[in-house]
């Protein structure tokens, strides 16, 4: 392809990067990339690189690159309409058959489906449902919001402030006062390494009900959190987690939301990460995998409790005051329908299953005794692999070595995309659910090499 040789001063001089060190970039002492194609697990850049990429962007194309079912999705709908709204009554073929769709597919218990375009804006909407939830119930003062530490759950005001991870507050007055949070699941990370899954499940339980008793019962109103810690480290739950913690919410009359942006639609090998691992929410949000990014598009699944309130509030005040210009885009609905008809046509989510498994057995396989391995983790088409330089004592590398970058990026050079995760020298992988074997191999070996090449 002929090439923009102003591309890249453009880009330093005019594009705002999000997640970037902004002097560095601007300076030009950080590279740019600029993706032109993508097939299967596969993106290329202008340079002409091919590079595999074990993180699907950011957990988000699913289904892989390159498929035309979408894309003819897209534009078909485009030609057809371009966008209407979705206010008073207002849909569109596409967006009513994604709906239903996503119902099909949900966790029992769920009433309906609000759009949005991103994880950030639907969790902004689930939070406004519940505030507007309880003062319909004459419960103005149970408004909090429990989320976790290490948590993610988007880069808004209150859904930054859910997020539990120091660099989405630093310097931003975050997280706002509704907000509160309790440890992480993280069993790894645990206080005393002799506490086994269930017992560490016990402790931060307990840990949870304290916190209640702190702040008063009546005072929160839900807990968020994802099945599985995602940007946080990819940190499945230990033994026995979700039903202590669902316990103590039913105790208490907290709502549970399951963030599902990365866990929605097969990233575990299952449908859903709330029937993966027993969840009953009142509240899902979906993004990433709806329509496996190849057009924005979120989710809030709304449950029968809350949607019964909902109505009645409506009743009681007239039309919920709630709504965005792009809620429900027909574009997004139509790759939306495109995707999961595509996912459920090629048994993506059997392949997550069965690859996913796969690469987990063999990262251990490679990686397992390595001194500087401290723990393979992972779930479904999920891994990740923390580093440390002393596993028996679980002593952490000096943040400012940057081991974790350096090994993404040893990665990189070596053709596979990884992503170092925040908060810890992390390596996560989250790959299309068409990876094959062979690719998985490839990811497991380029993950060694860079090792070798950067601790030895």
């Amino acid at each position: 392809m002929l090439k923009n040789d102003l591309l890249e001063q453009w880009d330093r001089e005019n594009f705002f990067h999000p997640s970037t060190h902004l002097a560095q970039h601007a300076r030009g002492e950080s590279p740019i990339r600029v993706v032109t194609g993508g097939e299967g697990c596969h993106i290329t850049d202008r340079e002409g690189n091919r590079l595999l990429d074990a993180f699907a962007g950011l957990y988000c194309v699913n289904a892989g690159y390159g498929r035309t079912q979408i894309a003819d999705a897209i534009a078909e709908q485009a030609r057809e309409l371009a966008y209407y709204h979705s206010y008073v009554g207002h849909g569109t073929e596409a967006s009513i058959t994604l709906a239903k769709m996503i119902l099909d597919r949900a966790p029992k218990g769920m009433s309906k489906v609000y759009f949005g375009l991103s994880g950030s804006d639907a969790n902004e909407t689930n939070i406004k449902l519940i505030w507007y939830y309880n003062n319909i119930l004459g419960r103005p003062e149970k408004k909090k919001i429990i989320s976790r530490w290490r948590g993610y759950h988007g880069s808004g005001l209150i859904t930054g402030s859910l997020t539990g991870l120091e660099l989405f507050h630093k310097k931003f007055d975050l997280p706002l006062a509704q907000v509160i949070h309790t440890d992480a699941p993280y069993y790894f990370r645990r206080p005393d390494a002799a506490m086994s899954e269930q017992a560490f499940s016990a402790h931060l339980a307990d840990e949870l009900e304290a916190l209640i008793e702190r702040e008063g019962a009546d005072t929160i109103a839900a807990f968020i959190g994802e099945p599985v810690l995602g940007t946080g480290g990819i940190v499945p739950p230990p033994a026995g987690y979700w039903s202590a913690i669902q316990d103590v919410l039913d105790k208490h009359d907290i709502l549970l939301v399951a963030d599902e942006v990365v866990t929605g639609f097969g990233r575990l090998g299952s449908m859903f990460g709330s029937d993966h691992y027993g969840l009953k929410p009142d509240l899902i949000t979906i993004a990433k995998g709806l329509t496996s990014a190849y057009a924005p598009l979120s989710g809030s699944i709304v449950g029968d409790r809350i949607w019964k309130v909902l109505e009645q509030g409506t009743d009681e005040n007239g039309p919920i005051g709630h709504g965005w210009t792009y809620s429900a885009h027909p574009i997004g609905a139509a790759a939306g329908v495109a995707n999961l008809k595509l996912i459920d046509d090629l048994d993506l989510i059997g392949n997550a299953a069965d690859v996913g498994a796969y690469l987990n057995t063999e990262m251990h396989s490679a990686l397992g005794d390595h001194a500087h391995v401290g723990e393979i983790r992972g779930e479904g088409m999920l891994c990740a692999v923390e580093l440390v330089e002393d596993r028996d004592n679980r002593k952490y590398f000096e943040p400012s070595r940057k081991v974790g970058a350096a090994i993404a990026a040893a990665m990189t050079e070596r053709g596979v995309i990884a992503r170092a995760m925040p908060q810890g020298d992390i390596i996560g992988y989250a790959p299309p659910f068409c990876l094959t074997r062979q690719e998985a191999d490839r990811v497991v070996s380029v993950t060694a090499d860079a090792i070798g090449a950067v601790l030895g």
